[in-house]
């Protein structure tokens, strides 16, 4: 079967158009691998939501995941040393399961400081009130309106603001 010159032309200018419009909707950045991996480490689970949302490996790239789990001592304003033995697993763990096709330029250590982030909590769309209501907290606290965010789930259709 034979297709006319200009149909070709056609579907891959759509095609191209459809990339360009993936990537400037996250900035720039393609997540890769699937955010949460199919398997889990029970030392990552544990260590990480001992204090905040045990983040899924997939929302940033491996070079993020390896200098803050390298600075363990100073993590955003706490220490959170861990021995030896479990930062390397739970580093290994990040990295395996980390974003493998990050095109941004730099490896941001805050996943709200993201292309990606960004893109998807732009301020004309989130009243900048509600990150400081006492039910959301902060723009890290994912959970309070993903309510899957545990599972790796941040589908915009089921996304509730709590009052």
């Amino acid at each position: 079967m034979s297709h006319h010159p200009l149909w070709t032309l056609a579907t891959i200018f759509t095609l191209a158009l459809g990339s360009l419009s993936a990537q400037a909707k996250y900035n720039g950045e393609d997540r890769g691998r699937p955010v949460m991996p199919a398997q889990n480490n029970a030392k990552w689970q544990a260590e990480c939501s001992s204090c905040h949302l045990a983040f899924p490996p997939g929302l940033l790239p491996a070079a993020s995941w390896q200098k803050m789990m390298g600075e363990l001592d100073q993590h955003f304003g706490t220490d959170a040393s861990l021995s030896a033995a479990d930062t390397t697993e739970i580093t290994n763990y990040l990295v395996k399961h980390a974003s493998n096709r990050w095109t941004a330029n730099t490896a941001p250590l805050k996943i709200t400081e993201s292309g990606w982030y960004t893109s998807k909590h732009r301020a004309k769309e989130i009243d900048p009130a509600v990150w400081k209501r006492a039910s959301v907290k902060s723009r890290s606290n994912c959970i309070a309106c993903h309510r899957d965010a545990d599972k790796g789930e941040f589908d915009e259709d089921t996304v509730r603001i709590p009052k």
